[in-house]
């Protein structure tokens, strides 16, 4: 090996050294590409974890039979609402916190970040207690047969009630992404996800003197381990060692900046409600037309679908990062320049993970279940799905410099166009008037995200969202 390779070696590995412990950066200067890696590895990782919470219940409880998967499924369709609010109000707080760091305004970073908490918590309790108490009426709703809403309701009841625990994870983490400590983020939700490997198993099939509660332990390990997850994302906040410090003053409400706030965070989480509803119509089509087999086996797809689809997210993060940061130092063409190449080389990892799928889609399926009417489901979603990777890949890196921005009224556009009015037509029509079933759903699907992906690199490439006052 040459000295210019090991150089190389050796550079890339004090690179990656300086990502995971999340050495302090000024984003808004210096080299792009560093730039993106620092922020891009741990954020990676963080939707990576995010991706294990449900890839490891699905392991543990696909070996409970069809109608656990299809509890855990339809429960997860419905949870996409509370993930579309706490993320759009991560967003709102990604962007607002990096702003006033890229202005480097650290009192304004901790305002902006402790408000965001607060309105947070006030819009997730009403659904989390709604959760709690309309759980069974909720599997009836998404189709499921009476035998998955017997064996389901203290699994959906618990997912349900921990809401609040979900808003903080994703939120606090979005504090975190927007001061550029990304680490921190990814940490919590690895803290998190061990929580959960450990305690998913034990609390499902019991040991010693711990009871087994089947179905229901997947629903404590989850919930345990998110909470202990938010626990290690309190202590940074106020141990005044991140670039965000909290304090007992922050505490007080301050009304400007809520009012900014929700001005940012209510568009943000009616476009992932939009998102979520169209996934829950495609959920209920399935179930519909194909019954309880083709539902398990599309969760079951979908489930390893967003395995890789959420470390794509986690690039596209760095851009929001980037995009925010920029806008605040007044450098809108590196802003720019990062969004352009942090969607080159989404584009890459996605067509990696879009071949691997082609290839592989029996032997992953396999991984997860047995049942051979299930499995043919899962493969043939699988296939499908992923054939629009690519766009899905360049699409979400435009989608989130809108964000990062503060501009979240244009995905929102985005997405009721794309969604309601094509995508959730288009499924209805193939899977029902022209009789393919759930294949027609399937297909909808990568469709509806190449046209997403379409319009939002036009609109990305008009610049308004430049313009935006955060």
């Amino acid at each position: 090996m040459s000295q210019v390779t090991r150089n190389k070696f050796s550079r890339a590995f004090y690179l990656l050294g300086q990502a995971l412990k999340g050495a302090p950066q000024d984003y808004t200067k210096g080299s792009l590409r560093k730039a993106i890696f620092l922020l891009a590895v741990p954020m990676i990782i963080e939707m990576g974890m995010e991706s294990v919470f449900a890839i490891v219940d699905l392991f543990f409880v696909g070996k409970l039979g069809k109608h656990a998967i299809s509890t855990v499924g339809l429960t997860e369709s419905v949870l996409t609402i509370i993930y579309s609010i706490a993320v759009g109000m991560s967003m709102a707080a990604t962007a607002t916190v990096a702003r006033r760091i890229g202005e480097k305004n650290k009192e304004g970073a901790a305002s902006a970040a402790m408000q965001s908490i607060w309105v947070g918590i006030a819009l997730i309790l009403v659904l989390s207690i709604a959760g709690i108490v309309f759980a069974e009426d909720i599997l009836r709703l998404m189709g499921a047969e009476a035998e998955t809403i017997k064996m389901g309701v203290p699994y959906t009841r618990i997912m349900m009630g921990s809401s609040t625990v979900i808003m903080l994870l994703f939120l606090i983490n979005g504090i975190f992404r927007g001061a550029g400590d990304a680490s921190i983020a990814m940490r919590s939700l690895t803290i998190a996800n061990v929580c959960n490997i450990i305690l998913c198993p034990l609390l499902i099939n019991g040991w010693g003197p711990v009871p087994a509660f089947g179905l229901t332990g997947a629903a404590l390990a989850t919930a345990i381990g998110r909470s202990i997850g938010v626990v290690y994302q309190l202590y940074y906040l106020f141990n005044g060692k991140g670039l965000v410090q909290l304090t007992k003053a922050s505490l007080k409400a301050e009304w400007d900046i809520i009012k900014s706030l929700v001005s940012i965070a209510w568009p943000a989480t009616f476009q992932f409600i939009i998102a979520s509803c169209s996934w829950i119509f495609l959920a209920q089509l399935v179930a519909e037309t194909g019954h309880s087999a083709a539902s398990a086996g599309y969760q079951t797809a979908i489930r390893i679908l967003m395995f890789f689809l959420l470390p794509a997210w986690g690039i596209s993060n760095a851009a929001a990062t980037l995009v925010g940061q920029s806008l605040g130092a007044k450098e809108p063409q590196r802003a720019e320049q990062a969004v352009l190449q942090t969607a080159k080389y989404n584009a890459f990892f996605m067509a990696v993970v879009t071949l691997l799928f082609l290839i592989l889609a029996d032997v992953i399926v396999g991984l997860f279940t047995q049942q051979e009417e299930v499995k043919r489901y899962a493969v043939t979603a699988l296939r499908i799905v992923s054939a629009g990777y690519i766009f899905y890949g360049v699409g979400m890196v435009f989608i989130n410099a809108f964000n990062g921005a503060g501009d979240t009224k244009t995905p929102t556009i985005i997405n009721v166009f794309c969604f309601w009015l094509f995508q959730i037509p288009l499924a209805y029509l193939l899977a029902k008037y022209f009789k393919m079933g759930p294949t027609g759903v399937f297909i909808a699907i990568p469709v509806a995200e190449t046209l997403i992906t379409i319009t939002a690199y036009i609109l990305f490439k008009k610049g308004q969202w430049k313009l935006v006052k955060v």
